[in-house]
């Protein structure tokens, strides 16, 4: 969801959200300060307040646990069809109106669906917390939801998965790589879901993942910014603290370990302008020992114009005609994905060779300290950035209640990797970059 903002006030609250050269050149040497208190309402919605007075706004977001993995089996599709439903009318709220509460007061909102979270949130004025808390609480209590609406959700999203499949070429053979990578069908199948799926979908259906998940037991409402800490306390109980708890939540089960073997396939893109490869290593699980320095070792390999693979494929060797990649987490697992297009297919096999070169060198030689310190520069800087804003700060805190370690652990998190060794690098390299734990996909255009 995006809202279109106009005025003067809206413009200052814009720049104030996006913080885009925050902390552009950054040289901190200190972990970020992190201020919050947290507590619990008695219907299980936990709370997080955290007060920033540098501008007169406040942020708001609730997040559920509630994601593409939780969806049954010819079910895909549930999480993100309840975000945007989320938008189309509760008790006292009517279709897009929340959208247009938000835009007549200069806010600014959004919602976002992950593997394992959805979040919905907006930046305000701080004189109008009580209005963002109002509308939240509304949707969370009494979301409308009829045969109508449904219908029309579906067509909606039905249309959005045929323009991005116009849109995006490589759409396909990176869903297919998602189902290689990942160990089961819970953590790989895409958010969107399946169109099959979702035309199955039924009121039952959607009403069923409503109640169990969308519930305070299974909330969290952070709020950062510019606000009285008494009084957005009595705010959060007037509006969300009669909201009746969900049924006890399904137990969750984590996924098994996927096999030691590595996975070599082809896929037909029939989209794409120039043959391509996915690559990936499955990595230990987010927040584990090993996560660390295979994060540090993620900027080393493919993070600015000097990393190690950017380096080597797009300016030493002129390899590749793009190239992206990184880490990405789903819950309790993660993997490493590496994409790059080439000219043509003779070059699928050169460029793959190169990549494995470097990833092999990161396996058996340590890492200079010079180009340690750089990765840890580079990575305290986006760290950083999501501290740069009110909006920001709130997500993040959202994300760090729902994760394996915790809230309580925010605030003492980037030491982990900061004080990452050469020794812990290579080690974690040599434990998961070895082709037992790889997966490739050739994607041909013919």
């Amino acid at each position: 969801m995006k809202i279109k903002i106009l005025g003067a006030w809206s413009l200052f609250l814009l720049i104030a959200v996006s913080g885009s050269v925050f902390l552009e050149g950054v040289q901190e040497t200190k972990s970020p300060i992190l201020s919050f208190s947290r507590y619990k309402l008695k219907n299980g919605l936990e709370v997080v307040l955290s007060e920033n007075y540098s501008l007169p706004i406040v942020s708001v977001v609730v997040a559920f646990g509630a994601g593409s993995i939780y969806e049954e089996p010819g079910k895909t599709g549930l999480a993100y069809f309840l975000e945007n439903m989320m938008f189309q009318g509760s008790a006292n709220i009517g279709p897009m109106q929340h959208i247009g509460h938000i835009n007549r007061i200069g806010g600014v909102a959004n919602a976002n669906t992950t593997e394992d979270i959805t979040y919905f949130y907006q930046t305000v004025p701080s004189n109008q917390l009580a209005l963002a808390l109002w509308l939240e609480s509304d949707r969370m209590r009494s979301l409308e939801i009829n045969v109508a609406k449904v219908e029309e959700a579906k067509a909606s999203l039905l249309d959005e998965i045929a323009q991005r499949r116009s849109t995006e070429p490589y759409l396909e053979s990176s869903w297919a790589f998602d189902r290689l990578i990942y160990p089961d069908v819970a953590h790989s199948h895409p958010i969107l879901g399946k169109e099959e799926d979702i035309r199955r979908l039924s009121l039952e259906d959607i009403n069923n993942f409503y109640q169990t998940y969308y519930v305070p037991n299974n909330a969290v409402l952070c709020i950062v910014g510019s606000f009285n800490l008494a009084r957005a306390r009595d705010l959060v109980e007037k509006y969300f603290g009669s909201i009746p708890p969900g049924k006890e939540l399904p137990p969750y089960e984590p996924p098994k370990p996927a096999e030691k073997k590595e996975i070599v396939q082809s896929f037909r893109e029939l989209l794409a302008p120039s043959p391509a490869i996915h690559l990936g290593y499955r990595m230990a699980a987010p927040y584990s020992a090993d996560f660390y320095p295979l994060t540090i070792l993620d900027y080393i390999l493919l993070k600015g114009k000097s990393s190690r693979l950017y380096s080597r494929i797009m300016r030493r060797d002129n390899l590749s005609l793009s190239l992206s990649g990184g880490i990405e987490k789903r819950k309790d697992v993660a993997a490493l994905k590496i994409f790059a297009m080439v000219n043509n297919e003779t070059m699928i096999d050169i460029c793959q060779k190169a990549i494995f070169s470097e990833v092999q060198k990161l396996r058996t030689s340590f890492v200079l300290d010079a180009e340690l310190q750089k990765a840890k520069n580079l990575f305290k800087r986006d760290y950083l950035r999501r501290f740069s804003t009110t909006m920001e700060t709130a997500l993040f805190l959202a994300e760090m209640h729902f994760s394996s370690v915790g809230l309580e652990y925010a605030t003492g998190e980037i030491d982990k990797y900061l004080k990452v060794t050469p020794s812990e690098v290579v080690g974690a390299a040599s434990r998961y970059l070895g082709p037992e734990n790889s997966v490739s996909l050739i994607v041909r255009i013919r």
